[in-house]
């Protein structure tokens, strides 16, 4: 059974709120005894989030993190959320590479790489939800 034990929540609509949001994961992640590299390499994965809602929703999104205590270990996790136009192929934007937006498509593949569990949803019209969690080691 999961146990919350804190969580944070930020409208992500600029820039701005990218580096508030990414700066606030790295100071929960650490302040729950996540290792600076673990912090850092989850940090990075919620500025990436944080980023596609800027550049790709309509009208940003928000970003939940959370700590949680599950079967006596810890795990901090993030929930980006937005309405946006949503993906209309997700196994075409996990790819390394692929971008609509003229970036260098690493984004999403790569937030994949940083955090220990990940999942995608999507559909055109609907928005997206991206959940990315991190085991403390």
């Amino acid at each position: 059974m999961s146990r919350a034990i804190e969580s944070r929540s930020f409208r992500v609509t600029a820039e701005i709120d990218v580096v508030e949001a990414r700066q606030a994961a790295r100071r929960l992640a650490e302040h729950h005894g996540f290792g600076k590299v673990r912090a850092h390499a989850f940090a990075t994965a919620v500025s990436e989030l944080a980023m596609n809602l800027v550049l790709h929703a309509r009208r940003g999104g928000t970003i939940h993190l959370a700590v949680r205590q599950d079967a006596g270990r810890m795990l901090i996790g993030v929930t980006a959320e937005d309405d946006g136009p949503g993906i209309p192929d997700t196994d075409l934007a996990m790819r390394d590479g692929y971008s609509t937006g003229g970036g260098l498509g690493c984004g999403l593949p790569g937030t994949r790489r940083l955090v220990d569990e990940f999942s995608i949803a999507s559909r055109p019209g609907g928005g997206t939800r991206v959940d990315g969690s991190m085991w403390r080691a």
